[in-house]
């Protein structure tokens, strides 16, 4: 098999889809050539006073249909190719295409009179199109093969070898024995042939070296970031060991196995346990993050999303009962399609946004998740009636370590890292999350918040 993909774009998924998208677009221009052509042919001594004679109407007419049989064949073949780079591939096929086409222009080129007709600029056209898509020595190969063969047609036209096929009301006469002209004709054909795939062939090279330094700067980037991320987990280890070492002195003290304590004493003790418990839970999720981010794939497997949301409701069931809050589940799913996912991965992202909701809203508050498919999506709709959320924290709710400012003035502990967590894992699964406050459960007092999210389901 012909190497045509360079090697910098064999994993490359824009550099492929870019090529996807032409073979698409010369598929369907094609459709548009061959209405063009039987139109021509069936209207062309109505409109332009051209006649062809019988054999070259059946020539053409054979031609279009051959045209439109192998575009249709090209169209069902393109939706089973498989991006692999040691086999045919979506490039092979730019090349199939570009051949297919060449041969079929000329044979349209000769039946219209060749050097006689102006569909020769054609064959700039599809030199142009091809130095976009193949590599330099293909196009430039293509090229000479064309160049060959149209030149031999005329040589062998000129000498009387084969016959001229004269397009009569096109021309007063043929010049297609007219040494000046032919000569003349070939060379600025040659010339501009070479010269169209030159200039073309070019700009694609710039264009590609271009993509490729894109596609090294990514991977440098993503390189760079897991190092920082191993780093960061290295530097939160160390910070760790001495936290958990005096969390640890602390519950010795407040236990009193070291003696009695009086109660300013163990007030203050109090205290920075509750500090070096919060600074121990934000070592962690910055561990956790860290460890996420460097996480490259993902397992997918089919997943009950319901029982998901359970786990994290009983997860938080203390919390929930201790408030007495009431949560409300409405599942308006119709077929209640599978959803595939990392089960892990989505257990900590829900255990978070239910945790989020159980934390902010006040004493018999409420709770309400609503699950919905639409179009290929789930939406999944977690509402409070809690303490809401400024319009002007909206759009930073979701960065690492932000907190919104309602959050700190009420008192409520936290890292900051949740959001960002939950965001993470959702936009690995080809999802996402917005926030909206206030909620449709939100009164005055409490506004509330709701947390729209949006997954793909399995086919």
């Amino acid at each position: 098999m012909i190497a045509l993909i360079p090697s910098w774009a064999h994993h490359y998924d824009e550099f492929w889809d870019a090529i996807k998208r032409r073979n698409l677009w010369l598929i369907k221009l094609r459709y548009g050539a061959v209405a063009v052509l039987g139109f021509f042919l069936l209207s062309s001594e109505f409109i332009l006073g051209v006649k062809f004679s019988e054999g070259q109407f059946s020539a053409l007419l054979a031609i279009n249909v051959s045209i439109l049989i192998y575009n249709v064949i090209l169209q069902i073949a393109r939706r089973r190719l498989k991006l692999v780079p040691g086999r045919f591939n979506p490039l092979h096929f730019s090349l199939l295409q570009m051949c297919l086409d060449l041969i079929a222009l000329e044979l349209l080129v000769y039946y219209t009179g060749s050097i006689e007709t102006p569909l020769y600029m054609l064959f700039v056209f599809h030199m142009i199109i091809g130095s976009l898509i193949l590599p330099g020595w293909v196009i430039y190969s293509v090229a000479a093969f064309v160049v060959i063969s149209f030149t031999s047609i005329v040589s062998l036209e000129y000498m009387h070898i084969i016959p001229h096929q004269f397009v009569h009301g096109f021309l007063t006469a043929p010049v297609y024995d007219n040494f000046k002209f032919v000569v003349s004709f070939t060379v600025i054909f040659v010339f501009v042939m070479f010269i169209s795939v030159m200039i073309a062939n070019k700009i694609a090279n710039q264009l590609y070296l271009m993509e490729q330094k894109l596609v090294e700067s990514i991977d440098k980037l993503h390189a760079a970031e897991k190092e920082k991320q191993r780093y960061i987990i290295g530097i939160v280890h160390e910070i760790k060991t001495p936290l958990s070492a005096i969390h640890s002195y602390l519950d010795l003290l407040l236990g009193k196995f070291l003696g009695p304590l009086n109660s300013d004493v163990e007030e203050k003790l109090v205290r920075a346990r509750k500090r070096s418990d919060e600074a121990l839970k934000l070592v962690s999720s910055v561990l956790n993050i860290s460890k996420l981010r460097l996480v490259s794939e993902i397992t997918f497997e089919d997943i009950d999303i319901k029982k998901i949301i359970g786990k994290a409701l009983k997860e938080h069931a203390t919390d929930l009962e201790s408030k007495c809050v009431h949560i409300n589940i409405k599942d308006n799913r119709i077929n209640k399609t599978a959803l595939r996912g990392d089960e892990f991965l989505m257990e900590i992202a829900f255990s978070n946004l239910v945790g989020n909701a159980v934390k902010y809203v006040g004493d018999r508050g409420i709770i309400e998740i609503s699950l919905e498919e639409a179009e290929k999506t789930l939406k999944i709709n977690i509402s409070d009636n809690g303490i809401g959320i400024p319009s002007n924290d909206i759009e930073k709710i979701f960065r690492d370590f932000y907190r919104a400012s309602n959050i700190k003035q009420a008192g409520h502990t936290g890292t900051g890292l949740g959001l960002s967590i939950v965001k993470f894992i959702l936009e690995k699964h080809g999802g996402s999350v917005t926030v909206n406050s206030p909620s449709h459960l939100g009164t005055k007092d409490n506004p509330g918040a709701v947390f729209n999210i949006t997954l793909p389901l399995s086919s």
